[in-house]
């Protein structure tokens, strides 16, 4: 399971940013997961409590937006977000088109509290 090691290197991402913003505590970890990345949601929220216990994140909370599958066509130039899961063009049915979104894990944001706060 892969999530394992995606969430190791997120919770390092997360102590390093908390550490350079004076923080004592993460409150909320948002994540976009694209369709395609490959990562499991449920999987990942699994990881995420395992390894969060005993570090700055122990209390956040994980939201996790899932990003579906963009994509332009290179026959008509337009874009499109899809719930299928393939290439064709919605608009002018064409196999040729280009993934614009929906295959990368984002941290798209923290909410921290530092020593100032109460």
């Amino acid at each position: 399971m892969h999530e394992f090691s995606v969430v190791q290197s997120l919770m390092e991402l997360i102590e390093r940013y908390a550490q350079e913003n004076n923080a004592r505590k993460v409150t909320k970890v948002v994540l976009s997961i694209g369709v395609l990345s490959g990562i499991e949601p449920h999987l990942l929220e699994l990881a995420f409590n395992t390894f969060k216990e005993g570090t700055i994140a122990e209390e956040a909370l994980l939201v996790v937006e899932i990003e579906k599958l963009k994509i332009r066509c290179q026959e008509c130039g337009r874009e499109s977000e899809k719930e299928e899961l393939n290439l064709l063009c919605p608009l002018c049915g064409s196999l040729s088109a280009q993934i614009v979104a929906g295959q990368d894990m984002l941290l798209k944001s923290l909410e921290l509290e530092s020593d100032n706060e109460a």
